[in-house]
């Protein structure tokens, strides 16, 4: 068994749980694949959590949401969506609306430009797409796996 983990960190003795060095390894995966997506949407202009509120958004298409909806639905729950729908706004990637029925909501719906930019981002050719190319498909499902039931367990 390979212990990438412990070369990477410099970690010269073992760990004293397999629990913490999956946690850690998990933290430590999540960091790189993290600045790996920061550098790529850099390219195009936007930050990560940017493009995930324009994955939520064009989720809901045709349809508006409102800045709970979105929030609810982010993967950094520590992002403030509402700046971050703000400078989208100044990006002309989302329009934003007083809600018809609640005065105290907004609607924000994507425009097409950021379907465009999605798109052209959804276009990363092939394999090479993926930071974990190095999986094989049957790798990737089973790491899945691996993650719902983790997923599943903190939340029951």
């Amino acid at each position: 068994m390979q212990n990438n983990l412990e070369r990477l960190i410099k970690q010269s003795t073992p760990f004293k749980s397999p629990y913490i060095k999956a946690e850690l390894g998990i933290i430590f995966l999540s960091n790189i694949l993290t600045d790996i997506q920061q550098k790529y949407f850099k390219k195009h202009g936007i930050t990560l959590q940017q493009y995930n509120v324009l994955r939520i958004l064009r989720g809901q298409y045709p349809k508006p949401a409102n800045i709970n909806l979105i929030k609810d639905r982010m993967l950094d729950k520590m992002s403030d969506a509402s700046r971050i729908v703000d400078r989208l706004t100044k990006l002309k990637l989302v329009s934003k609306q007083p809600n018809l029925v609640d005065k105290r909501n907004t609607d924000v719906l994507i425009t097409d430009s950021a379907l465009d930019l999605l798109t052209l981002i959804d276009r990363r050719e092939g394999h090479d797409r993926y930071s974990l190319r190095n999986m094989s498909m049957e790798d990737i499902e089973q790491l899945n796996e691996l993650l719902d039931r983790a997923l599943g367990g903190l939340f029951e």
